[in-house]
């Protein structure tokens, strides 16, 4: 069943064509990606689609029983209810229901009614009916379903009773995402749902809108996201849409395939079109040849050419160096308890970073990552325990709300002022990098977007050549293209980097360590964000088992003993949790093995061995290396001692 469709619609703003010959369609239970670049049409084709912008020409088709629901980028609830008040209104008529049922049931227990046979037959079958109409409307079950949404959204029994109007502007935003989820539309129409939920929150929203019983239509920027939940990408760029089938990724491996073919046959097409030309030049003089010439004359005009297909769209470019090389210690934090205003937010934080980490901070929502970021970079003063900071430290920090940015400054004057030694034109080719050209470098900062004010924080960041770049979500309003960009020029960054980043497709491609930071501490996960979720999931099941273990052998007689078949499986069980342990550890000491091999043979050189200080600062990087690889080492042999005990 067709939920909607979407035949050649145009729009355009005065002169600039938005939109040019949309076609679209949604099938029940479809799971579609609109994806782009910042600009490109993406959110005023779901505002035409959901009725809250005119368009030019063309046509949409939605069945009249479709229920249709939107959510924008940035709508946030505006209620004098309370959390649990304003959801319930949307089961009004099921509360309407459930309240005529009480009423018919007080009628059936009234002896007048009950010995009225005739009345009461009629009674019992309206309560039937209803009964009935009610269980399938979901009325038994509206306030459990209620229940888990809000849960999911991080909204708790505590949070119910309080007012609308004192929560944040975020909490409002998942708020009404939660209520358009509960309301269960047959189009669920999203933009940029993903912004202000924290990875945990992500987890729940992808796994609900698996099992979601309609179609959805989505525009995010989180491909990790898309990856899980999408199975139709329809691309918007140029004012013209085309579809692709499968999640992002394929998407991504399609459209590389078509640009290698369209390149093929547009270079193909521009010889053709060179050697009409030629032919043409050269023989449209001569009398005996101008009738030729003339004839391939009309088929150079009347043959449409190919655009080139990589078009007029252009990519930032840009990538981090630094000054001058850290220590091999970058950052010590030990015992450290964060907050501001006299507020604690987290405490017993300690952590290490040396030279060449990348390190993401992971946590939810109000736990206190930024404050940490900021606490490090010492924009905010600690409470308690130490930060020591290594040789030759430069830090360049990235504020997600572009707090360091001047609102009432140009662009251009935002950087020169900060290097005032640089010429004009060398400032305008920065900024070019960054996609600032012409007239844009003359724009008012408070004038920007979000993506362009955080493009320019990270050509302030560029400029700075620090050597350790603290970064609080960088990649939030940057468009993919833009963070595809940014991922490649921190993969290539010589320095040391600690981010905080919601975006799991970012972490797993830069991220070699996670730490995750909750109220009481912090705990390190020594791989990309998919190693930490599964490392996480499997301490999970340790302990759990631990329990249970505990547990049982509390409540059984001391004579009883486990059964076999549940040794079996619990051996089984922590079989494959060590393995996977040993895999990680092998592959752990096999790094830090060839680092050793590395520094012993700097040593040796009579280059290095001359230079006492660098001699020194190796021989301290190769001890620090040693003891962890001894670590890991009798760890490695413990594992497989007690993997040797279960297999005897």
């Amino acid at each position: 069943m067709i939920v909607l469709q979407v035949n050649q619609l145009y729009k355009s703003f005065v002169t600039d064509e938005i939109l040019s010959g949309v076609k679209l369609e949604v099938q029940h239970r479809d799971r579609v990606a609109l994806v782009g670049r910042n600009g490109a049409g993406k959110s005023t084709l779901l505002k035409i689609i959901a009725g809250q912008m005119s368009y030019d020409s063309g046509e949409i088709i939605i069945p009249k029983d479709v229920k249709l629901g939107y959510l924008e980028q940035h709508a946030g609830l505006e209620s004098s209810l309370t959390i649990w008040d304003e959801i319930m209104t949307i089961f009004e008529p099921l509360r309407n229901q459930e309240k005529t049922l009480r009423e018919l049931e007080q009628k059936m227990a009234d002896p007048s009614v009950y010995e009225n046979t005739d009345l009461y037959s009629r009674v019992m079958a309206e309560y039937d009916q209803l009964q009935h109409d009610f269980k399938d409307a979901g009325g038994y079950q509206y306030e459990a379903d209620t229940r888990s949404v809000l849960h999911g959204m991080q909204f708790y029994p505590a949070d119910y009773h309080k007012p609308i109007a004192s929560l944040s502007g975020g909490q409002r935003t998942r708020l009404a995402l939660a209520k358009l989820l509960l309301s269960k539309p047959d189009l669920l129409i999203l933009d940029e749902p993903t912004n202000h939920l924290d990875i945990e929150t992500l987890s729940w929203l992808e796994n609900y809108l698996k099992g979601y019983d309609g179609a959805i239509l989505i525009v995010s920027h989180d491909r990790y996201f898309l990856d899980q939940v999408v199975s139709i990408v329809y691309e918007v760029s140029r004012t013209h849409v085309s579809k692709y089938v499968g999640n992002y990724s394929a998407y991504l491996d399609e459209k590389a395939k078509n640009y290698e073919r369209d390149l093929k046959l547009y270079e193909r097409e521009q010889d053709e079109k060179a050697k009409l030309e030629a032919f043409i030049q050269k023989n449209i003089a001569r009398a005996s040849t101008t009738k030729m010439a003339q004839s391939r004359r009309k088929v150079l005009e009347r043959t449409q050419w190919m655009d080139a297909p990589d078009g007029d769209e252009q990519s930032a470019n840009f990538g981090f160096t630094i000054n001058r090389q850290s220590g091999n210690d970058v950052l010590s934090v030990d015992n450290l308890t964060i907050g501001y205003e006299g507020r604690t937010i987290s405490t017993n934080i300690s952590m290490r970073l040396f030279r060449e980490d990348r390190i993401a901070l992971v946590g939810p929502n109000g736990v206190g990552k930024s404050t940490l970021l900021k606490t490090i970079v010492k924009d905010l003063p600690t409470i308690q325990g130490d930060i020591r900071y290594g040789t030759n430290v430069q830090i360049g920090y990235y504020d997600q709300e572009q707090a360091k940015l001047t609102g009432n400054k140009s662009v251009l004057q935002e950087l020169w002022d900060e290097w005032p030694l640089m010429n004009e034109k060398d400032i305008r080719t920065v900024l070019g990098r960054f996609l600032f050209s012409g007239d844009d470098v003359s724009k008012p900062v408070n004038s920007l977007s979000g993506g362009e004010k955080a493009r320019l924080a990270l050509a302030k960041l560029m400029m700075q050549k620090a050597n350790l770049l603290v970064l609080d979500e960088p990649t939030n309003h940057l468009d993919l293209d833009s963070k595809e960009v940014l991922e490649n020029a921190l993969i290539d960054y010589p320095g040391t980097l600690l981010f905080v980043s919601h975006d799991r497709y970012f972490i797993n491609r830069i991220a070699t360590k996670v730490v995750e930071l909750s109220g009481t501490g912090s705990f390190e996960y020594l791989g990309d964000y998919d190693y930490y979720v599964e490392k996480k999931q499997e301490l999970q099941e340790l302990a759990e088992m631990k329990a249970a273990a505990a547990q049982k052998s509390e409540q059984a007689p001391t004579t009883s003993k486990p059964s076999t078949s549940q040794i079996d499986k619990d051996a089984k069980k922590r079989e494959r949790q060590i393995r996977r342990t040993i895999e990680e550890l092998e592959k752990n000491m096999s790094v830090l093995s060839e680092r050793i091999t590395i520094i012993e043979e700097q040593l040796c050189d009579p280059n290095i061995f001359r230079d006492h200080e660098k001699v020194m600062e190796l021989q301290k990087e190769l001890d620090t290396v040693k003891t962890n690889h001894d670590e890991l080492e009798m760890e490695w042999l413990e594992l497989n001692e007690e993997l040797e005990d279960i297999l005897s």
